[in-house]
């Protein structure tokens, strides 16, 4: 068990300690706060439990990624902290249905960190206090289409939160997670890159899919329940929309994509039932769960834990988690390099082949 210091370095210790290694969306997240007096008496207004993540703000052509903090809880009233006293406050507080998920195929979901921020209220203001890192998995109605996606062939890139609202989606967060792939090989001719995006609420969820391809972007979205999402032929849904991208009856973004991101809304998400949903091809891959993009590893341990280390030495395991990306970021740009690669030496070798056939026939 590691406290951190709070209010100076004679004031009281927190260290907060959850219950289960991993939630889910919607799930009660169960822990303890334990809480060490330090040299004198305080008076604790509130002990507050809030959810950070690191979030990408975009502004015209750039990003910028900061620590939001969202869904705040107070788990307790006014009381004392004695000197020198311990105090174990247990907690069970709901987590949001919208929150993004950390893992995925089983591994880390990288470019996606979560944290829970433990606070004391007192007077004179609010110390941050202690900061852990939270694990999220996917729901079962997730997790089923997350698997249909990878039996298509498709490679999980990575992920990030974006901040801003989907457009004609009721949306409870100010962010909202997008899980980029790369097309199965069958449909690279014609789709760059897809973005998935799950707007979860108690009775069902949102399917929310972007393509980038030759005719510019489409949208689409499929609204389910969360037992129907179980039964559903997502594979074959998936690829015959695919496939509609390649033709005329993929339906193009009406908006600036830059805009709609500007203004903090993505926009023109089409599609239903009727037909299909009008989606984006996505999936996954094990060998594309370690690519990702880190670098915004070492931002967001400065985002996500600015609080002084008064302790040295130390495990601090969202610090490690943050670090396990940072690790990825030279396998990431290698993996993405060489896909481009493959690419160009694939349509190199069958030009020279088809070139040395024709010149066979001649």
């Amino acid at each position: 068990m590691v406290f951190k210091r709070l209010l100076g370095l004679d004031g009281p210790s927190v260290d907060t300690v959850l219950r289960t290694p991993a939630s889910r969306p919607g799930e009660h997240l169960d822990g303890q706060v334990h809480l060490r007096g330090g040299d004198r008496d305080v008076h604790v207004h509130q002990v507050i439990l809030s959810l950070v993540a690191r979030v990408e703000d975009e502004y015209g052509d750039h990003e910028h990624a900061t620590a939001h903090e969202f869904h705040e809880i107070a788990i307790t009233g006014p009381f004392v902290l004695g000197a020198g006293r311990d105090e174990v406050i247990p907690f069970s507080v709901p987590l949001p249905w919208e929150l993004p998920v950390t893992e995925a195929y089983g591994g880390p979901l990288h470019g996606t960190v979560l944290g829970v921020r433990t606070a004391l209220d007192v007077a004179g203001g609010r110390d941050a206090g202690d900061l852990d890192p939270l694990a999220v998995r996917p729901l079962p109605a997730q997790q089923r289409v997350l698997d249909a996606f990878a039996a298509l062939g498709c490679t999980l890139k990575g992920a990030d939160l974006e901040a801003g609202h989907i457009a004609g989606v009721h949306q409870e967060l100010p962010f909202y997670q997008e899980i980029e792939f790369f097309p199965p090989p069958q449909h690279a001719g014609h789709v760059s890159e897809v973005e998935l995006t799950f707007v979860t609420r108690p009775d069902g969820l949102a399917i929310v899919l972007e393509a980038d391809h030759g005719g510019g972007d489409s949208y689409g979205r499929f609204d389910v329940d969360h037992v129907s999402a179980l039964h559903h032929g997502w594979e074959a849904e998936i690829d015959r929309w695919l496939a509609s991208l390649g033709s005329h009856y993929a339906v193009p973004d009406p908006y600036d994509h830059h805009t709609a991101h500007h203004d903090g809304h993505h926009g023109g998400h089409h599609g239903g039932h009727h037909g299909g949903p009008g989606w984006g091809g996505v999936a996954a891959g094990a060998a594309g769960g370690l690519a990702v993009g880190a670098v915004a590893g070492y931002a967001v341990s400065e985002m996500l834990d600015d609080d002084e280390e008064d302790d040295e030495g130390d495990d601090d395991p969202l610090a490690e988690a943050i670090a396990d990306q940072a690790r990825q970021d030279a396998y990431a740009a290698a993996y993405e390099q060489a896909v481009d690669q493959a690419y160009t030496d694939a349509y190199q070798d069958a030009y020279e082949d088809a070139a040395e056939l024709y010149g066979d026939e001649d």
